[in-house]
Order: C-alpha cells, then sequence, then structure tokens
C-alpha cells in the first residue's frame, strides 16, 4: 500500500470513530443548546483561536456563505455546531460585536465575524486542533483567530524522537518520510 492510500486509510478509520464516539456518547448531529453559551480565546499549537465550552476549539467551515451554514446534515454528525438557546457572550480575548447568531435547521446556531462556529469531534482535549486544515464534506475547516479570520497554518506537531544512535531514525530503515 503506498503512502497516501494508507494516511487515507488512516484518516478514514479517524473519522469512523469520532462519528462513533458521538454516537456511543449519546451525542447527536446537533448537541442541546445550552441556555448560554461563551466564546473565549486561548492559546493553541495554532496560536490565539476561539474556543467554545470546555475550552474546545472552534472552527469555519471554508464552503460557508456569510451568515449561512451549508454543512450537510452527516457534517453535523462529526462537526457540531456551536448552539445556543440564550444570550451569547465573549470571554476573554473576543469581541462581543462580532458574536451573531443564525437559524440552522431549526437551531440557533452562534456565528463570529458571519462565519458559523464548529466543534470538531475529533479533538479530545481543551486546545485540540485536530480538525484544523482537513478537507471534509467538500471544503478546508480552520480555527479562527480573535479578529474572525482563519488560522491557516499546520498544527504544530513534535519532532521525531532521536534514537540512542543520534541519526532520528528507529529500526536503521530509510526513515519512512
Amino acid at each position: 500500500m503506498n503512502r497516501t492510500r494508507s494516511l487515507a486509510v488512516s484518516l478514514l478509520v479517524v473519522i469512523v470513530g469520532a462519528v462513533v464516539l458521538v454516537f456511543a456518547a449519546g451525542g447527536s448531529a446537533h448537541r442541546s443548546p445550552s441556555s448560554s453559551a461563551t466564546i473565549s480565546v486561548r492559546q493553541t499549537s495554532l496560536g490565539n483561536v476561539l474556543v467554545g465550552a470546555g475550552g474546545r476549539t472552534l472552527y469555519l467551515f471554508v464552503a460557508d456563505k456569510p451568515g449561512v451554514s451549508t454543512l450537510s446534515q452527516a457534517g453535523f454528525t462529526v462537526w457540531p455546531a456551536l448552539l445556543a438557546a440564550g444570550s451569547a457572550k465573549a470571554g476573554s480575548g473576543a469581541s462581543a460585536s462580532s458574536i451573531g447568531t443564525i437559524n440552522t435547521l431549526g437551531k440557533r446556531q452562534l456565528t463570529y465575524a458571519g462565519h458559523p462556529l464548529y466543534y470538531f469531534a475529533g479533538d479530545r482535549q481543551a486546545g485540540g486542533t485536530a480538525g484544523q486544515g482537513l478537507f471534509e464534506f467538500g471544503a478546508k475547516w480552520y480555527a479562527l483567530s480573535p479578529s474572525g479570520t482563519p488560522v491557516t497554518k499546520a498544527p504544530v506537531t513534535p519532532a521525531p524522537a532521536i534514537s540512542e544512535s543520534g541519526s532520528g531514525e528507529s529500526g536503521g530503515g530509510a526513515g519512512g518520510y
């Protein structure tokens, strides 16, 4: 199996696993809206980005139009919308004047600078950025900066471990890069 195909299969396994976890945890395409929601800013591997409940990174979908979500129903399973039944608040570093709402499939979805906001089911902890730069459901996904613009840089990944021989390769092979 070539490297590109192996990467595609691995990504598919991660996505399917995320969908299974969402359903196993009782999640749905749209989580129940909270009575109020707070959008804040957090330092991540991408720099300062917008976050929602529990410090989870918020993303925009490039295919969306200003103030309109174009994500399919299936997409909401992997990319749950940030919903609020009541007021939305700007937390530390976020601009209250940039927060808005739209009606998405009968629910009140929050926007920031006109971008509908989503979480990524694959982000396992606060500040996680596993959804950054993914191409899913027809377009790319990016975290948002506090100014409301997409953060388009790749997440910082750790350098490969250096073996005792100092070569940076394990097993003495070609390195697999």
